[in-house]
């Protein structure tokens, strides 16, 4: 027979006819040389997982199909659910008895693959998990915890949400409180402009509050040297005389503009000079 009509394992070159063989990438190989060449080791017994076994395979790892079982009971887990743990494959039933958590409110075990909540390490069923007031799965939805229970987000403002004056609705976190009445800070607005008060220095007028760039707009005196808003509120000292008002700065001689704060000075008219000047009048 001519080299161009043997069909020989391309490893140890023995005649493949009338034998069976294992091609690989294109290339055949007897089964011996296909074992010892490619073969997995089973991570049950140690051996080679030969051509004629099943290869059951987990994260790069492989059996045969008869010692794929549980770590713990050893029943087989060929076609049915496992879970692992740390190296060690288990049947659903050995993990739940020894690794799952239990539901808090019903105490049974959360087997693996279920749904479950959890929170602040403690689990629950996702059926178990209610709301303390309308006793509704919470499931994926937002829930507030308060003391021992927990509650949708709609039966805690129900409950125990201040209701913001302004708008009506519920306060679910933060809030401002002015005059024992509850805002939400977004809510707690000048009553001129409509700015938002919270975290700024305000006044009030009539139990309405104001900016003090409004108030002092609307309510504040005027000063006659430069006509400006005078407010204490913005730490600004002033002079008063006959019903008339004066910035501390602004308090000068109308003539030679020295300032008059804790000076004597004399009249003229509407005018206020220092006494040198009012003497040379």
């Amino acid at each position: 027979m001519s080299s161009s009509e043997r069909f020989d394992c391309h490893y140890c070159k023995d005649s493949l006819l009338g034998k069976k063989y294992i091609m690989k990438e294109d290339t055949q190989y007897c089964t011996k040389c296909y074992e010892n060449l490619f073969a997995n080791c089973c991570e049950g017994c140690s051996l080679p997982i030969g051509c004629n076994c099943k290869d059951l395979s987990y994260k790069d790892r492989h059996w045969h199909e008869q010692c794929f079982k549980c770590a713990k009971c050893s029943r087989s887990l060929v076609e049915k659910a496992f879970a692992a743990k740390d190296d060690l494959l288990l049947c659903t039933e050995c993990y739940a008895n020894d690794y799952s958590s239990k539901c808090t409110t019903c105490k049974k075990t959360v087997m693996p693959g279920s749904r479950k909540m959890e929170y602040k390490g403690n689990s629950w069923h996702e059926t178990c998990f209610l709301c303390h007031r309308c006793q509704q799965p919470i499931g994926t939805k937002s829930f507030i915890p308060k003391d021992t229970s927990y509650f949708c987000v709609p039966c805690f403002e129900k409950q125990f949400a201040y209701q913001c004056c302004a708008c009506k609705k519920a306060i679910t976190t933060g809030g401002v409180t002015y005059q024992e009445k509850p805002w939400h800070r977004e809510c707690f607005l000048c009553i001129s402009c409509r700015k938002q008060l919270s975290g700024q220095r305000f006044t009030s007028r009539e139990n309405y509050p104001y900016c003090l760039e409004c108030f002092s707009n609307l309510y504040a005196k005027k000063c006659v040297g430069c006509t400006k808003s005078i407010t204490s509120l913005a730490g600004a000292k002033y002079i008063s005389f006959e019903e008339r008002q004066w910035h501390s700065e602004c308090f000068t001689c109308m003539q030679c503009s020295v300032s008059l704060v804790g000076r004597g000075f004399l009249t003229q008219r509407d005018n206020i000079l220092c006494t040198d000047c009012g003497r040379e009048k």
